[in-house]
């Protein structure tokens, strides 16, 4: 007993030198903020705990946003042992030892396990592969929490057998609720002291916890313990205050998972929907994320043919400037190259004619295959290839007014075929009055 009443003891200490954000957990649905989606009156995973029933689930989300709160709250509803590790230093002993505990708890006493895994996307596909077959057979519960999407960290097998939730970041209001309770709470938050947070380091908070409420508790907990009391014993926290405590927000990027494909997109999106503040914004969310320039520099040359092409054939000379500058002179120099290429592009002329021109030379080279050169353009290297045709009849265009002369290029079975289309837009009218000249095709007009 003593060894019991020591252990409950230093659980107690622990508990309450515990920084804040750890403290302010909060221990029931009625408590936990946010994620109303989820655990709102009648939602799937409030009617999974009051039935004391839980599947095997990915909790996935950005951080702060409540996965570790809200797994030990759904273990705590079913009765079940609860097992926390970390992928972060758990490996495949760790998780063998929690396996065997279970399967034996289960033999002696009936008593269900849950295996709660933070940051399961951090476990290598053995690691994974090792869990699987006790989610499979029900020995243990899994409860896997993670930043990354798990769609690219987490293996098929183990996706199919576990339903994944999504967790939303925390709204403004939400990271105010949570400071508001932090500062009254006089049992776990700071309500036992006489602090005064002014509205408008209040208001600078909640905007730059960007979501977040560990960031947001955390840099309330280093003001409190910076800021000295007055005379009269109150600590008045102020902006200032709450600057210095945050210092600089971290934006949420991972560069190899979905806010890299969605922040890429978004720009590639707004380059084609003409809007330049779209695209700058964009850009900087990556660049100030620290993602590499040149991924981003390769989809905006990407662009300017896709999206433009010869509607202003300048864009791509621009983007593969922009490419060349951030080589030169290095980063964070190279952004306004960037900036200038994305502002350049979205607000230039816009034309898929190339994209779908060369679509249509794939689709139909997957279905004709090898078609043969037609003779009159091949060129006759050898005697033997002159002997059978080749180059015979060719026409060089030189010799011929304005250059041009009508001709067969195409495959014979492809004559009469048109790829390229130009459209009604910038440089391409251009080009298409030049092909309507020399091929009598229909010139596009400006609406």
């Amino acid at each position: 007993m003593p060894s019991d009443l020591f252990s409950y003891q230093l659980e107690e200490r622990l508990k309450k030198e515990a920084p804040l954000a750890a403290r302010m957990r909060p221990e029931t649905l009625d408590e936990f903020v946010g994620q109303e989606h989820l655990v709102g009156e009648g939602k799937v995973l409030r009617r999974a705990a009051e039935g004391g029933q839980l599947p095997s689930m990915i909790l996935w989300g950005p951080p702060g946003s409540g996965k570790t709160s809200l797994a030990y709250i759904l273990a705590k509803s079913t009765g079940a042992h609860f097992s926390h590790l970390s992928a972060v230093s758990a490996g495949v002993s760790d998780l063998r030892q929690v396996v065997q505990e279970s399967e034996e708890r289960r033999k002696l006493s009936g008593q269900k396990s849950i295996l709660f895994i933070d940051e399961i996307h951090r476990f290598n596909k053995a690691q994974q592969d090792a869990i699987l077959p006790y989610v499979e057979n029900g020995i243990i519960t899994l409860i896997g929490a993670t930043t990354e999407n798990p769609s690219f960290e987490v293996i098929s097998p183990l996706l199919s057998r576990a339903r994944v939730f999504a967790l939303r970041p925390l709204s403004t209001e939400e990271v105010g609720i949570i400071i508001k309770r932090a500062l009254e709470d006089k049992e776990r938050g700071l309500g036992a002291f006489d602090i005064e947070l002014d509205r408008e380091a209040f208001n600078f908070l909640v905007q730059m916890a960007d979501g977040d409420a560990r960031v947001a508790l955390n840099a309330l907990e280093i003001a409190f313990m910076t800021v000295p009391p007055d005379s009269s014993g109150k600590r008045k926290i102020g902006l200032p205050d709450i600057e210095n405590a945050i210092q600089q927000r971290s934006l949420i990027y991972d560069k190899n998972g979905e806010q890299h494909y969605d922040l890429i997109s978004a720009l590639h999106k707004s380059i084609r929907g003409s809007d330049p503040d779209g695209a700058l914004y964009w850009l900087a969310r990556m660049l100030e994320a620290g993602e590499d320039p040149l991924y981003i520099a390769r989809r905006v040359v990407r662009a300017a043919s896709e999206d433009i092409g010869l509607a202003d054939p300048q864009a791509l000379v621009i983007a593969m400037s922009a490419q060349e500058a951030v080589n030169f002179i290095g980063m964070p120099e190279g952004n306004l190259a960037l900036a200038q290429a994305v502002v350049y592009l979205a607000t230039a002329p816009k034309s898929n004619s190339l994209y779908r021109a060369y679509t249509e030379v794939q689709d139909e080279i997957k279905k004709t295959g090898s078609l043969p050169v037609p003779l009159h353009i091949r060129n006759p290297v050898t005697s033997l290839m002159a002997s059978l045709g080749y180059g015979q009849d060719y026409k060089y265009a030189h010799n011929f007014p304005g250059h041009f002369v009508p001709q067969q290029y195409l495959p014979t079975s492809l004559i009469g075929k048109h790829f390229y289309k130009p459209s009604d837009q910038g440089y391409e009218i251009e080009v298409g009055r030049r092909l309507a000249n020399w091929w009598g095709r229909k010139v596009p007009q400006k609406e």
